[in-house]
Order: structure tokens, then sequence, then C-alpha cells
């Protein structure tokens, strides 16, 4: 860790590094360190210091004042510009800075460890010595931020204490809205909180549109995962999936550690489904992206706890969950008042929001890709200026708003949001969702035998289809286990093992599900419309209930007809016929022979510590298939069941 370190390498004592403190953060500012009594947060302070040398540094507390601090920081530094609608603020990104960089996120590890093939890794001291390079003075003319934050609600089991430590305010307030504030986190435990650290730098900047400052050296782009001392390194970038450490690069801490301590961390939904007479059942649920999830948490008539990231534990014999986070960092694109009235209705309010890389129009508002009304044709987006016909220097097109443009803001703003989200005992899961693209093989909804079955097919076996718009290619099937694989820090196989293992010790496992809303027929119809998962839902609900029976295919189980019919009569006020459901709903053997094919291939090939289990489980399913289409052909009917 870069911590002890001065920019010559020599160790700091602990009466020089206090009185370096004192001199750096000012009285108030080393009072509030202080309190914590915290040996561990001096030193990682007084390294990062000493390495970047900030021009001021502004200690955080969770007191509103201090946050009330960051948010105008991030006006008064040119990070974010005010909009005409009251709360609302815009953020770009640089150009070259609008994703995750894959390429230079990478794990730290010592010569002896492997975290296998798929994930990227580099030498431990080799990446520490180019961080040293890239780190030295790189805060000089900036602010740096100490943040403190909590993961998980706090005063909980679930609780994991964090410290932010950032030299843009725009992070550091895009995490004021996404995440619990944590000081008084690091207060109770005093020396002996173990916390995950965050050490992020926007690097040199460049002025953009509006007058926006974003990051300019994007070459030196830098995101190191560090799982020995539980530490993330951020630099010179501003995106929020490289720059806001406690999310998807806090999952891989996350997944590390709980699979050392026998819990999982998921990138899950999480949302409260209504039954009959108030009931209410919590369901978890993985989808890749462009796939459903967030539309899913947000159906109108359940209410959401998350949409992202979960932590679940084993506590008194039931699964128990919830929400990393409060707050949504959403992709706005094609959200519209018709598909998404909560969400829609939440933009349009003088909420606290922070908008990133969509256009913003002369009268001071935002547009979108999708957006209702007549698209502006020019305005001011991550490109500068912009007019309708605008191409970059390969002569490609620049749409108005990026396709990965986000939204930031609370949970609570929420109409629907669950009144558990803060429950720091968490809510029992009676059900998990795995879901993907799927345009040939799966059926719109259907359970698995067991446990095992579950996790083995329908969630490390999820693969999802690309889109045209995504890759320039449409029908690749893409493997995604879990829908986890970007944000893995342990290898495929012991993932899956963790995965199966979850289940000891759980009196009543939740029940677990795959559902597919891109079915298509022969002639390339969709068999379901937007709006048909609110029934799928509901079906779901009522199975962990055992309300309803159900019809057993060679794959799993798949709902009755008469079912579905009182369902969508009585949820969605539609007629069922019998041709969707014996459409919808028929076994498509050969396809699904096809996949435990592709599945085994990956297994033997791309999982080279796959479990044993997984190979035993796809050989059942695959004589069940063949001893079905001997009997009935390549397809199944559910009549036939």
């Amino acid at each position: 860790m870069i911590e002890e370190k001065t920019i010559r390498g020599e160790k700091v004592g602990k009466k020089n590094r206090q009185l370096f403190l004192k001199q750096r953060l000012g009285p108030d500012g080393y009072q509030k360190i202080a309190r914590l009594a915290n040996p561990a947060i001096e030193a990682l302070i007084t390294g990062v210091v000493k390495r970047c040398n900030p021009r001021k540094i502004f200690v955080a507390t969770d007191a509103q004042q201090d946050i009330r601090y960051t948010r105008e920081a991030a006006l008064n530094n040119h990070e974010e510009k005010d909009l005409a609608r009251e709360g609302h603020t815009i953020h770009f990104d640089g150009y070259f800075d609008q994703a995750r960089d894959k390429v230079h996120t990478k794990f730290l590890l010592p010569p002896i460890s492997s975290l296998g093939p798929e994930l990227n890794t580099m030498d431990r001291q080799q990446g520490l010595k180019e961080l040293e390079e890239i780190m030295t003075n790189i805060m000089a003319d900036h602010e740096l931020f100490v943040k403190f934050y909590c993961l998980g609600p706090a005063h909980s089991v679930f609780s994991i204490p964090c410290i932010q430590l950032t030299d843009s305010a725009y992070v550091a307030h895009s995490e004021d809205l996404l995440y619990r504030q944590g000081y008084q986190e690091f207060l109770r435990p005093g020396a002996s909180a173990r916390f995950f650290k965050f050490v992020h730098s926007q690097g040199a900047l460049a002025e953009a549109g509006l007058g926006l400052l974003v990051s300019r050296d994007v070459e030196k782009r830098r995101v190191y995962i560090d799982l020995e001392d539980e530490i993330i390194y951020s630099m010179n970038t501003q995106y929020g999936g490289n720059s806001l450490g406690l999310k998807k690069l806090a999952m891989r801490l996350g997944i590390h550690r709980a699979s050392q301590e026998g819990w999982l961390v998921e990138h899950m939904l999480l949302m409260g489904v209504h039954g009959h007479h108030g009931r209410i059942r919590y369901f978890t649920g993985a989808f890749p992206s462009m796939c459903g999830k967030t539309s899913t948490a947000m159906m109108d008539g359940e209410t959401i706890v998350g949409d992202d990231i979960v932590y679940l534990r084993g506590i008194d014999s039931e699964a128990r969950a919830v929400n990393v986070e409060s707050g949504v960092f959403g992709i706005i694109d094609g959200i519209n008042d018709t598909n998404d009235p909560l969400q829609w209705q939440a933009l349009m309010h003088p909420e606290e929001i922070v908008f990133s890389n969509v256009l913003v129009t002369k009268d001071g508002d935002v547009y979108w890709n999708g957006k209702p009304g007549v698209p502006p044709t020019s305005g001011v987006n991550y490109s500068g200026d912009w007019f309708k016909g605008k191409k970059d220097g390969n002569g490609k097109e620049i749409p108005a708003s990026h396709k990965n443009a986000r939204f930031t803001f609370r949970l609570d703003i929420l109409p629907n949001v669950d009144p558990r989200l803060n429950d720091p005992e968490g809510v029992t899961v009676h059900g998990i969702i795995y879901g993907g693209r799927d345009s040939d093989t799966s059926v719109p909804v259907e359970e698995s035998f067991n446990w095992e079955h579950g996790i083995i097919t329908k969630g490390a076996c999820l693969e999802s289809e690309t889109t045209a718009a995504t890759l320039g290619a449409e029908g690749v099937r893409v493997f995604n286990p879990m829908s986890n694989i970007d944000f893995l820090s342990i290898p495929i196989g012991r993932y899956i093992q963790h995965n199966l293992d979850f289940r000891k010790g759980l009196m009543h496992p939740p029940r677990i599900f795959a559902v597919n809303y891109f079915l298509k027929a022969k002639d390339g119809r969709w068999l379901n419309e937007k709006n048909d998962k609110a029934v799928w839902l509901k079906w779901m609900e009522q199975r962990v209930n055992d309300e309803v029976e159900a019809l057993i295919t060679p794959t799993g189980s798949i709902p009755c007809y008469k079912d579905l019919e009182e369902l969508f009569r009585e949820v969605l006020q539609k007629k069922y016929t019998h041709e969707q459901y014996f459409e919808q709903f028929t076994t498509r053997i050969k396809e699904n022979l096809s996949k435990i094919e592709r599945m085994t291939t990956i297994f033997k090939t791309r999982v080279l510590d796959t479990p044993a289990v997984v190979f035993t489980v796809l050989k059942e399913q695959q004589q069940r298939l063949l001893e079905a289409q001997q009997s009935y052909g390549d397809y199944l009917p559910p009549e036939l069941l």
C-alpha cells in the first residue's frame, strides 16, 4: 500500500506523522481524523498526501454542512454546473473517458498468486511502482476530499466502512448521493475498524463544454485493485465506472472478502413483490446489461430496495439481503414517461440529481436519446458544442447524448422505494432470478428443480446475446455467470462453488428462477410484451408461497396455463390465449441441447477450476432432453406434459 512512504520512500514515525497531519489538515481536519483513533487511517492519509501533494484538504464527517460543502465544491471547481431545474446539475466526462477501462483495470497480485485466465492481473510490486510514478504530485493543483461511507445499512452485520480519498468533488458528491455516510461507522470500533480504501485522482484537467473540466491524461488512466490491502487506486479518469470506487470496484473487494467468510456479493437487484392480503416476498435478480434489470426493479406496483448490488448472508437459517447502496447511478438512455413512469417522474422533479454526458439545451434543460418530445438540433454535450449531424474524427455521427449517459440520485426520491431499504437486519430472500437476452432457447419464466440445479443451469450458465446497438452484430452469445464475470476477484470455478456452498445452513433456501424477456418466434416476432414481466413476477411470488402448481419439463418447472390466464387478467387486464402459451412455453429441445454443448466446452476450456458437480448436473439435464427428444421430437409443447 502507498501509505507510510514519503516521496523519497522513507518511513514516517507515529509522532512525525501526527505533526505532518496537523500541518496539512489544519486543526479542524486533524481533530476529525484524531477522533477515529485509527493508525491505519492516519497512515493512509499521510502516504497519499505526501505522494499526491494536494493544494488543500477537506475532511468530511456525516454532518450536513460537510455534505453541502462537497456539492458546492463540485460547482465551484467546474466539475458540475447548475441546470434550469432546481437541484439538477450537469457533469461531462472527457470524450475518451466514457466507459469502464477494462484493459487498464487490473488486480495486483504477488508472484505466486493466480486468479485464472479470465481475470486481468499484473505483478503487485510492478503495479505499485507504476502508481507511485503516476501519483507523484498528481493533486498539486487540486483539493483532496477525505470522505467516509458505509456499504450496506449502518450498525449492521452487513456494514463495511469505507474511506474515499479523491480530488474530484464530482466523485465525492456522487458518492454522497449513492451511499450511506460512514463516519460514525469508524467511530464505533475505533482502531479495530476493518475497512475498504479508495484513492482516486482525476489528474490534470482540460476544459470541455460549458466550461466544465474533464480528465486530460486518459492515456495514463489506471484502475488497480490490491486485494491484499483491500484498496483501489483509480487515476486520470472521471467516468463513474472507473472513479466511483464504492460501486463496482468495491464489489471486487467484497467478493474476495465474502469468499473467505462464507457470504455473497452479487450483481443483483433487490425488490419486494406484493402478493395477496398485503404479503411481500423479496427477490434478488441478476441480469446482464440491456436485459431488463432496471425495468424489473422499477416495476409498477412492486417496491424497490436496490437496483444493482446486494450482500447476502445466512442469518438464523435463512438467506437475508441488503442493498449495498442507497442511491441509483442509472443509464438514462431511452427513459420515457410511458415505459418508465417512476424514473421519469423522479427525473422531472426538482430533486438533487447529477446528469452526466447528456445534451444541455439552450434553455438549461437536458435531453437524452429517447426522451419524449421533439429532439433538439443543437446544444452542448460531452463533445462540446453540438449540432445534429456533427461527426467525430473518424466520420461517425455523434449523438446528442451518449448511450452510456447517466443520472445519479438518492433512492428515497422514488415513490416505490421499499420501507426496509435501511433495515440493518436485511430482508428475507424467498427467490433468486437470473435473466439474459435469449431469442431462441429459454421460456419466459421457469423454476429450477433445486438449489444446485438452479445455481448451475440458471446462474452459472447464464449467457446473453449482444444487440446490434452495442457491438454491431446481433445475436452473439456472451458467457456471463450470475451476470458477474466483469466484477469477479476470485477464479470463476471458485465463485460458482461459493454460490453452491451458500445453501449450507439454510433451512429454506430461496427458490431459483430464470426469466427471458426476449424470446422470439421462428418468424422473428417477439413473444413477450414489455410489461409481461409483471405477470412472471406474480407467478414467482405465488410459487414461493406454494399457491400454484407447475408442469415439470426437462429443464425446470413452468406455469400452468390456467394460472397465467388468471394473472394476465388480474394484473394487466389482458386476455392470454392458449396459442400464446403454446408458443412461449414449448420446450425447445434442440436449442437447449446446443446450449449444454456450449456450456460444457466453456467450462472445460475457459474455467479451469470448474467444480465437478457442474458437469454432473449438465449431463443429467442433457440426458433428460435426449429422452424427451426421442419421445416428442425437437419441440415439446406444454400440453404433452
